[in-house]
């Protein structure tokens, strides 16, 4: 069964739910009681919309501030002028409004908001490069994403459009994938299915249909739940930035299922979902392909999150031309110019606290010297087990409230990766603008199942997912820049308990046992992957390394190895958690921002950052971002 010819992320908070499931819809008007019911519950919608809409703080997103695009910078050592800013005691600017614990883009995401309005922020990395999973790494002449494979919601004029650019001053720039633009690959090669997914509102469902003629009812009501679902995202933005007293009571009244249909359908998995809509395996397969891109099998993972993926795709997929590095290396410049600095090897060992149990700085190990700087407001995007369990003095991190929080969550699953540098341009090799997602079979409940429980040596010969992408081939620089060659980034899963007996190992000579695990993961992957693509072989490929969950515990700090922060599965989404991890917490001058505040990714961790930033500057930073895309697709049409 295969369709002719051989993922979506985040719709965030950019629209919004209007008219459906009211509060009020099942009130009777009779009866004293339930009139003031009605009277209460018109009062404190008013009260809602009010400081929803109401602004008093500063707005980043006031004008727009793109310029001209500048020619592009490929020489390294330029870059990494700004890039790789290694941490001294003297290069802290003085009178700080803020510092920032983590690069990421959650962490310069927030610098660059708060930068716009006059702050002057630090961003503190513990790794020699800033960027967080949008750094670029170089090895052997190949330079590699370790993060950013596509993106999407990116049409011009668009809220997150806008935002992105403004945050860059109109610098970075992104280009379009392939249509389609993923390739879903099921079974195995004596009887490998190959379904092609499309952007496109239409052409999404169209193509589907030829896929799948008989399936058109499901196709059509999967999209429609999608998008519904996907509208009720704006309540998990205001539960995290309203005062908590109305948080709570929106939860514990059970007004927040009420009235956002995301919040309804947060309990219901994608497995429970898709199995109502069809029978047919392959579909709910394609249906439910992406959940590699948040890290939950589907009978774990909440119908919502999949949704705002679907939708966050719908319109298509891009890449930042000239690669991830390009992110970081237009946004520093921005809070540069504000007095602020990005400072890389710049560990930071604890948050100091004083007497009244208020932040007032951070701690900076620079060899055996521990540096202090003050600052009135600090801000971690290290995630919240780093901040809670490693950065706070033990009699804080007891507290109840603390503990509260981390009860509510847990560690996602780690990451493991594949990096190949290749001979040969993307024609030679067969390579486009888009990605593979490849599975043993279409049962991915029981694949992913049975390959985390097993033996580490034995579920490394069959490992059940498998995400291929060249960023050299949706990238038009790179011929330019590295011509002849190509690189190849392969993602998949693997338990950080399969790779902890070497953790405290120095992280370029682990013991043999470890290369030796490593080197079956690869022999295995690598199979497949030139079963998949026949011109890609062995004598093409002139670098291969993996990068296994202790090496993402080294690089960017993830505790368990995990690449999207803390687990995303159907407790992350109940309206309870929601209302209680926000970005304030309950230490005074203690924020948090990017994925463990929003949603895992590169757009649900810039989300964390307007959310945060939202309740610093005293405005709701998402609807400014709304608004300033409205002024823009406003001018342009009076212009044309």
């Amino acid at each position: 069964m295969s369709c002719h010819s051989s993922r979506p992320y985040l719709h965030l908070i950019y629209t919004r739910e209007h008219g459906t499931e009211h509060p009020l819809d099942s009130v009777s008007p009779t009866g004293t009681m339930l009139l003031s019911v009605v009277i209460f519950c018109v009062a404190l919608v008013i009260f809602v919309l009010k400081y929803v809409f109401g602004s008093s703080g500063p707005n980043p997103f006031e004008k727009d501030t793109r310029e001209p695009v500048k020619k592009m910078v490929h020489n390294r050592k330029e870059k990494n002028k700004v890039l790789k800013q290694g941490f001294l005691a003297s290069k802290v600017p003085e009178n700080l409004d803020a510092v920032i614990i983590g690069s990421g883009i959650g962490g310069l995401g927030l610098a660059v908001l708060m930068a716009k309005v006059g702050k002057k922020v630090l961003v503190l990395e513990q790794h020699d490069r800033s960027g967080g999973c949008c750094h670029t790494f170089t090895e052997k002449g190949f330079e590699f994403d370790v993060g950013i494979h596509y993106i999407g919601d990116l049409q011009e004029h668009k809220p997150f459009r806008c935002m992105l650019d403004n945050m860059t001053d109109g610098q970075l720039q992104w280009e379009p994938l392939d249509n389609p633009y993923d390739q879903v690959v099921l079974g195995p090669p004596e009887n490998r299915r190959r379904y092609p997914i499309y952007s496109g509102r239409t052409r999404f469902p169209e193509e589907l249909k030829k896929c799948f003629p008989g399936e058109e009812k499901a196709i059509d009501d999967y999209i429609k739940l999608c998008k519904k679902v996907g509208r009720g995202i704006w309540l998990l933005a205001m539960l995290k930035i309203c005062p908590a007293f109305l948080a709570k009571f929106l939860v514990y009244t059970g007004l927040a299922k009420r009235l956002s249909y995301f919040f309804k359908m947060a309990s219901h998995s994608l497995t429970e979902v898709v199995n109502e809509l069809t029978e047919n395996e392959d579909l709910r397969a394609v249906f439910t392909y992406i959940y590699g891109t948040y890290g939950n099998m589907p009978k774990d993972t909440s119908f919502s999150m999949h949704s705002l993926l679907v939708t966050h795709y719908l319109n298509g997929a891009w890449y930042p031309k000239g690669g991830a590095s390009e992110i970081a290396y237009h946004m520093i410049p921005i809070i540069e110019k504000a007095g602020g600095a990005v400072l890389v090897r710049a560990p930071v060992n604890r948050i100091l606290f004083n007497d009244a149990k208020e932040a007032y700085g951070v701690s900076v190990m620079k060899g055996q010297e521990e540096i202090h700087i003050r600052a009135p407001m600090v801000i971690s995007n290290a995630g919240i087990f780093n901040t809670y369990e490693k950065l706070l003095p033990k009699e804080l991190q007891a507290m109840p409230a603390i503990q509260q929080q981390l009860g509510m969550m847990k560690n996602g699953l780690g990451g493991l990766s594949i990096f190949l540098g290749l001979e040969g341009t993307k024609e030679d090799l067969g390579l486009k603008a888009d990605n593979y997602w490849i599975f043993t079979e279409n049962n991915f409940d029981e694949l992913t199942e049975k390959y985390l429980n097993g033996k580490r040596e034995e579920s490394a010969k069959s490992v059940p997912l498998l995400f291929v992408a060249s960023p050299s081939a949706k990238d038009s620089t790179w011929e330019e820049r590295s011509p002849g060659k190509s690189t190849l980034s392969l993602v998949s899963f693997a338990k950080y308990e399969w790779f902890e007996e070497w953790k405290d190992d120095k992280v370029n000579n682990r013991a043999p046992e470890y290369k030796e695990l490593k080197q079956i993961f690869i022999d295995s992957i690598l199979e497949v992957l030139m079963d998949i693509f026949p011109k890609i072989t062995r004598d093409k490929i002139e670098y291969i390394d993996a990068g296994t969950p202790i090496t993402n515990t080294h690089y960017i700090g993830a505790p368990k190895g995990e690449i999207y922060g803390a687990d995303h599965g159907i407790a992350r989404f109940s309206p309870e958690l929601n209302a209680t991890v926000r970005p304030q917490t309950p230490l005074k001058n203690l924020y948090l921002t990017g994925q463990d505040v929003f949603l895992c990714g590169f757009a649900g961790a810039l989300a964390g950052a307007l959310t945060c930033g939202s309740v610093i500057l005293n405005r709701n930073l998402h609807l400014d971002a709304i608004s300033l895309a409205k002024k823009i697709k406003y001018a342009k049409s009076k212009e044309d």
